[in-house]
Order: C-alpha cells, then sequence, then structure tokens
C-alpha cells in the first residue's frame, strides 16, 4: 500500500491499562514513519457507526503512554446488533477517507473486526483484555497490570486477615478463564485458588480454611468471578445481556464466604475487586507490550496486510489470521491449576 494512508483506529470492549500506549505507537509511528494521517474513532465501535472522530496527532499522544483507560474511550457497541449498522458504518469510513482500521480489543471487537474483513473492510486488529483468553497471543496486554493490582490487593488483605483472625475470599475478574486467579493467587501467596475451568467442591475449600486456621493463619481464597462450586451455576449480577450476549457475572465471593462462615463457624469476609483490576497506569511490561503491538499493527496497516492480528509468540510480535485469533478462548490448562495445588493450606 502506498504511504500517506489515512487510518482509522479504535479502541472496543472493557478498557485496560496499555490501550493510550498503542495509540501512541500507532500515532507516532504512522506519522513520523509512514507518513499517515491518523484518525481515532470514539467509544468502540459506535464510533464508526455514528461518526464519531477525534484526529490523532504527535502532539495528542505526547503525555499518554503512563495513562491507563483510552484518550478514544470505548464501548461494547456491536455493529451487527445495530439497525443498518454496516451500512453506517461504511459510509463513515468513506465520507472520512479512511483506508484501513486497527482495531483494539478482545475476543467481541476482534470478532467484528474478523466479520468486516469478510464484508470488504480492511482491517488489522490488536489484542487487548486482562483476562490473557485470547488464544492466538501468548499474552495481552492489560493482563500484567491486572495480576500486579490483584497481587497487591492480596498483599494489603493478609495483615487485616491476620489481625483479625478472618478468612478472606479475593473475587477477580475472569468470566470463563481463570487466568488472573491463578497468576495472582500464586504470586499473592493465597491458600485456595478457584478457576472457572474446574469445578470446586466447597467441602473441599473449607477443609483448607480449617487447616490454615489450625496452624494460626488466616486463610485467603481467591476466586475467579465465573467460577462453579460442584453441581452450581454462575452468580449474576444481573440477568441483562450486553450487546455481544454476555452476562454480568459477580456474587460468587459473597457466597462462599457465607458458606465458609457456615461451615466452619469461623468469621469471614468477601472482598470483591472488580474494576479496580482496570484502572491506573500500567506496568513497564504492559507499557512495552502495547507499544510493540502499536508498531507493527501500523506496519501491516501500511503493507495492506488485512485481517491480521498481531500477536506475542515467545518474544518476537508475528501475524496471525484475525479467524485464528477469535476461533477459542485460551484457557488454563487442568495440569497447570492441579500442579499448584501443593502451595494451598
Amino acid at each position: 500500500m502506498p504511504a500517506g494512508m489515512r487510518v482509522g483506529v479504535l479502541t472496543g470492549g472493557g478498557d485496560c491499562p496499555g490501550l493510550n500506549a498503542v495509540l501512541r505507537a500507532v500515532t507516532r509511528k504512522g506519522i513520523s514513519v509512514h507518513q499517515h494521517e491518523i484518525l481515532g474513532f470514539r467509544s468502540g465501535w459506535l464510533g464508526p457507526v455514528e461518526g464519531l472522530t477525534m484526529p490523532l496527532t504527535l502532539d495528542s499522544v505526547e503525555e499518554i503512554l503512563n495513562r491507563g483507560g483510552t484518550i478514544l474511550g470505548s464501548s461494547r457497541t456491536n455493529p451487527y446488533k445495530v439497525d443498518d449498522g454496516i451500512a453506517r458504518l461504511k459510509a463513515t469510513l468513506d465520507e472520512h477517507r479512511v483506508d484501513a482500521l486497527i482495531a483494539i480489543g478482545g475476543e467481541d471487537t476482534l470478532g467484528v473486526a474478523q466479520q468486516l474483513t469478510h464484508d470488504g473492510v480492511p482491517v488489522v486488529g490488536v489484542p487487548k483484555t486482562i483476562d490473557n483468553d485470547l488464544d492466538a497471543t501468548d499474552y495481552t496486554f492489560g493482563f500484567d497490570t491486572a495480576v500486579h493490582i490483584a497481587t497487591d490487593a492480596i498483599d494489603r488483605l493478609r495483615t487485616t486477615a491476620e489481625s483479625h483472625h478472618r478468612a478472606l475470599v479475593v473475587e477477580v475478574m475472569g468470566r470463563h478463564a481463570g487466568w488472573i486467579a491463578l497468576h495472582a493467587g500464586l504470586a499473592g501467596g493465597a491458600n485456595v485458588i478457584l478457576v472457572p475451568e474446574q469445578p470446586f467442591s466447597v467441602e473441599r475449600v473449607c477443609d483448607w480454611v480449617q487447616q490454615r486456621f489450625e496452624r494460626q493463619y488466616a486463610p485467603i481464597i481467591v476466586v475467579a468471578e465465573g467460577a462453579l462450586p460442584e453441581g452450581g451455576k454462575e452468580l449474576l449480577l444481573t440477568g441483562e445481556k450486553d450487546a455481544f450476549g454476555h452476562v454480568r457475572l459477580g456474587g460468587v465471593g459473597t457466597w462462599l464466604a457465607d458458606e465458609i462462615a457456615g461451615r466452619t463457624g469461623k468469621e469471614s469476609r468477601a472482598v470483591v475487586l472488580g474494576h479496580v483490576q482496570r484502572g491506573g497506569t500500567p506496568t513497564a511490561y504492559d507499557r512495552v507490550l502495547a507499544t510493540r503491538f502499536g508498531l507493527h499493527a501500523i506496519d501491516a496497516i501500511t503493507e495492506g496486510d488485512f485481517g491480521k492480528m498481531v500477536a506475542l509468540r515467545g518474544t518476537d510480535i508475528v501475524r496471525v489470521p484475525l479467524r485464528e485469533a477469535t476461533a477459542s478462548l485460551k484457557t488454563v490448562p487442568l495440569e497447570r491449576y492441579a500442579e499448584a495445588e501443593v502451595l494451598f493450606g
């Protein structure tokens, strides 16, 4: 593709630390190296559907590397669920003379990007999710920061748990994949880690809690929001679904704390970390990974290598088909979960 293109970029789905680092890298290399114009679309896929734009210049990305969130804003809009959404999206791209689009997001955002590729829109994807559940990349940016935040919370909660001889249940994000729970639980020295991939026995959890109290220590239990008790169902905050068909999960931590208190007679409390895991300054690792993704994404655009997603394989950034990136979720292998059990109790 020739230099001097007009490139659109958007951030979709849940926000996470590192998004601004991608925007900065895309803009700086796009303008300084490839002589492109960079046009930001606000509020995820809602931007190109509604014509919500924001020019990205060298000045506008000068001080955003260490900022969490996204200067473009985000949403969980699915243009395929909006009346005339795709026609309106294409009309916006035509109106603003956008030659190609960079979509930064997780499975839902990149799923839309994959469909748009089939519908003739030139798109390159960048993987973003704190859940680290995209199968085509070893890591997604945002995950490292979320794990650091959750680990710091566990460290802080341990001191108050010991002071009051309480069991503390820490609920972290993770709808279908327990990567945050596993990594933060291991890093924080949790006594029990519960992930969506492995239904858990409440009785066994309570046995671990009792063993911990018998040793005169307070137990810490880390549970992913999508973790299931044996024979049980996901706990929902509401029955409403978003534009991608997802319900809001939440409450397993509080439910489990009540079960522990009732079965053991020990005081138990639940702490739900929720969106605090998404916010704040990205770690150095996430800043570097996000920057590398952005640099490679704008190169792919320039070369006309559309329908691809940039991905981390080992220490290299590679390009994979969007269909591969969205084919399946990357979940915690049960053998990796099992090998950590020696540390529980």
